[in-house]
């Protein structure tokens, strides 16, 4: 073969072709791809099972804080009923209208007063269940927000 015939071969024949070396670079970016998909896997699914965990504490703070809220609403109730039979009996025992004024204006100001009692012992119950309602969520997301800028 003459130094220009074989110039144009050269020219014209492929190139060395290693498929190994291919082999081995797809085996190494599949490897990589299969392990940060694990790693992501793992993170996402500790952090579905923290969020259970936080419905679940929830939950359960908010049907014992709810139970503490009833309580509170019909031990008021219970005394606002008490406290209106009592009036009741002691209106029926008047000799004079004078006495039934005064009577109902001594209640008036009584029931009032423990009203008043009533919704700050409701409001300190309420606002106790909030706090504790929302302390797990607030944690939770505190953490999310933490491990995202770790991330």
């Amino acid at each position: 073969m003459s130094k220009t015939a074989k110039q144009t071969a050269d020219a014209f024949s492929a190139p060395a072709f290693d498929a190994g070396a291919v082999t081995e670079q797809v085996r190494e970016f599949t490897e990589k791809g299969v392990a940060q998909s694990k790693e992501a896997y793992a993170k996402i699914q500790d952090q579905a099972e923290a969020a259970q965990k936080t419905l679940e504490t929830t939950f359960e703070t908010a049907q014992s804080n709810t139970a503490a809220l009833s309580l509170t609403a019909l031990a008021a109730l219970r005394a606002n009923t008490e406290a209106s039979f009592a009036h009741i009996e002691a209106l029926i025992g008047v000799k004079s209208f004078g006495e039934a004024i005064e009577l109902q204006s001594a209640f008036v100001r009584k029931q009032a007063e423990a009203i008043s009692g009533q919704a700050k012992e409701f409001q300190a119950v309420a606002t106790k269940a909030v706090e504790e309602i929302s302390a797990p969520v607030k944690s939770a997301v505190e953490k999310a927000i933490k491990d995202v800028k770790v991330i």
